[in-house]
């Protein structure tokens, strides 16, 4: 067996022609010990994945880190399973951070909006969008990973499948990764998260004339994510962070100083025009602009995904219904499961409403329907990391929202209902598509698709239940208003703006049109939308210290003396920033929950501990620890 993917795994021959990596033994890579790891994993990304995601409004994709761990751990537990036991870890890797990646897109809004959500509704939700997601793509295996195969390249599986291939050199990047997790855990466990005697947000703000604020969290998650995602994808948003700190707060901020002293707040009448301090203005102006691009992102994303849902709804249709050996009743029982646990949770979440369970039941199952095929789809062409879930979510849930409005049904409890829905909705979105990525690997690599149903779809409902669980520990941070929010939420937040405003016909118009001609405007300059809204939305200290982990990515692409040193310390550096976020996220959750345990008190620092020269101090050493760790990384000798 070489030690490489042959050529057709890239494409040039059918699908049912295609001679896997693995060609002989059995199939199953399956046992006890490789199940428990992968549960662990689930684990892992689910809850990291939900932190990460609230606290920055960006995912990272769990496919490549997972692929590295779970090969160096099934090397020390379960060697024998070899390549085969590595996929499913992967696979059941990816679950757990997909579930995560939808879900924290929504029910998080249910705190927004003042209401609560108990386990058990999100459990239900969750539950039944992870099994609808994966019923629904596993139905449609034969035509999007047999039959496409070499026309939708899953860029991402194939990445994943040629780390499986090289998996002996996994050492060295669980190696960074340990690195990474140890920078981000320590900081982290000086910072707010946890001990809190350390501040490490530098902050400037001017509050006369030219009113604008500065602000640059010395956080190892969010520089992680950075150094991860890249130039175009950081700078993209830091500009729209500039956008609403330095010119629409401002603007506002000069008209409101001509304001009558008895003129107050649109939102709150205790405060007047006149008198708005800059956080008045960006939480109760500059947000709902922002809420209006995202929704304008939202919609044109949605409808520039019209050509896309009918050639796969076309091509599904047309498809040869039977999968060549791949069908099972095992599909069957999982997309049945997760319709009945749908009206059970539908039913639930209307409270005993059994009109609303119905309706919106049925409604969400339908757009789920064609956007979970559409997500497998896109899946192939453009990677789970660049899926377009905040789309279609948002044009589902406008959608949903409209027959909630037309039934009449407006208040907190049917908005909760809506919101469950939607959660729903999202899970099964963005589970189809870890899913589809999961089952294209263990295509290439040459393993048994039944045996991948069965593990992603047990990853997958421990991914909800952590991250409802997750959800649920952190709701009093997450409910957090004003200037001390510790998680941003832009998603969730956008969500529980538009439809409580709908409902309750309060939604401030005027600043979400802005904010749609904003966005149209960007569209038409060929701006990425939604990252740009989501740098507009979410406080620029968060925008700027990922713009630095970016820029110490491009240090390290343009001081390397050669291509192969570059791409070297590239992968390394992606190895260690996973673990930065790693550390961050698992080590700030475990702070939490040791500050309500009353375990730990988090006294707020005094003196020179709160100045912003602490944290200029943790800043510069979180980048020289990343920038000379990989510097002094070296390119392996291959002969």
């Amino acid at each position: 067996m070489d030690n490489r993917l042959s050529r057709d795994s890239y494409g040039g021959v059918s699908g049912k022609d295609y001679v896997p990596y693995v060609t002989q033994g059995p199939k199953s890579g399956g046992n006890g010990v490789v199940l428990t790891i992968g549960i662990v994993m689930a684990l892992l990304f689910a809850v990291s994945t939900a932190y990460s995601g609230m606290k920055s409004g960006l995912t990272v994709a769990a496919g490549i880190p997972g692929s590295i761990m779970g090969s160096a751990l099934i090397a020390v537990f379960a060697k024998q399973k070899g390549i085969l036991g590595k996929n499913l870890v992967q696979g059941m890797a990816s679950g757990g951070e997909s579930v995560a990646s939808g879900i924290i897109f929504v029910l998080p809004a249910i705190l927004l909006i003042g209401s609560k959500v108990n386990f058990i509704e999100g459990l239900l939700t969750g539950a039944s969008g992870v099994l609808f997601g994966i019923g629904t793509c596993s139905l449609v295996y034969n035509y999007l990973i047999v039959e496409e195969h070499g026309k939708l390249m899953y860029p991402e599986s194939m990445a994943i499948s040629e780390t499986l291939v090289a998996s002996e050199g996994a050492g060295e990047s669980l190696k960074f990764m340990g690195i990474g997790f140890g920078i981000g855990g320590v900081i982290t466990v000086f910072t707010s998260s946890f001990l809190n005697v350390a501040n490490h947000v530098i902050s400037v703000v001017h509050e006369t004339f030219y009113k604008w604020k500065f602000e640059m969290e010395a956080n190892p998650l969010l520089l992680g994510i950075g150094f991860i995602v890249g130039m175009d994808v950081s700078l993209t948003m830091f500009a729209g962070s500039i956008l609403a700190n330095f010119a629409i707060l401002p603007l506002i901020g000069y008209f409101a100083e001509f304001g009558r002293q008895g003129a107050a707040i649109w939102n709150d009448p205790e405060v007047s025009i006149s008198a708005m301090q800059v956080s008045d203005i960006a939480n109760s102006y500059v947000k709902y602009i922002g809420a209006g691009m995202m929704l304008a992102g939202g919609i044109i994303g949605a409808l520039k995904l019209i050509p896309t849902v009918v050639s796969s709804i076309k091509e599904t249709l047309h498809a040869k219904s039977s999968a060549n050996g791949n069908s099972s009743s095992l599909q069957s029982i999982i997309l049945l499961a997760g319709i009945i646990l749908a009206f059970v949770g539908g039913f639930t979440a209307s409270g005993h409403n059994m009109l609303m369970a119905i309706l919106a039941t049925v409604l969400s199952i339908i757009l789920s329907l064609l956007f979970v095929i559409v997500s497998g789809r896109l899946t192939g062409t453009i990677g789970t990391s660049n899926l377009p879930v905040s789309g279609m979510t948002i044009a589902s849930i406008v959608v949903v929202t409209l027959l909630f409005v037309s039934m009449g049904w407006k208040g907190t409890g049917s908005n909760k209902a809506l919101l469950l829905f939607g959660t729903f909705i999202v899970t099964a979105i963005s589970v189809a598509g870890g899913y589809s990525q999961s089952q294209k690997v263990t295509f290439v690599i040459g393993g048994d698709k039944k045996e991948m149903d069965k593990y992603f779809t047990l990853s997958g409902l421990t991914g909800v239940a952590a991250v409802v669980g997750t959800i649920l520990l952190l709701s009093k941070q997450l409910a957090m208003t004003g200037d001390d929010v510790s998680f941003a939420l832009p998603q969730a937040n956008l969500i529980s703006t538009l439809t409580s405003g709908i409902m309750s016909g309060k939604l401030p118009w005027g600043m979400i049109i802005v904010g749609i001609v904003i966005g149209l405007v960007l569209y038409m300059v060929n701006i990425p939308i939604m990252t740009f809204a989501i740098g507009f939305y979410l406080p620029i200290s968060t925008t700027s210290i990922i713009l630095v982990g970016a820029l110490i990515r491009l240090l390290i692409e343009k001081s390397s003396k050669t291509v192969k040193e570059m791409e070297a310390r590239v992968s390394n550096g992606i190895s260690l920033s996973s673990g930065l976020v790693a550390g961050g996220s698992i080590i700030g959750l475990i702070g939490i929950i040791f500050q309500l345990t009353g375990i730990v008190k988090g006294n707020a620092p005094s003196g020179f501990f709160a100045s912003n020269g602490m944290a200029v101090i943790i800043l510069a050493v979180l980048v020289a620890a990343t920038i000379i760790t990989l510097m002094k990384s070296k390119v392996k000798d291959d002969r």
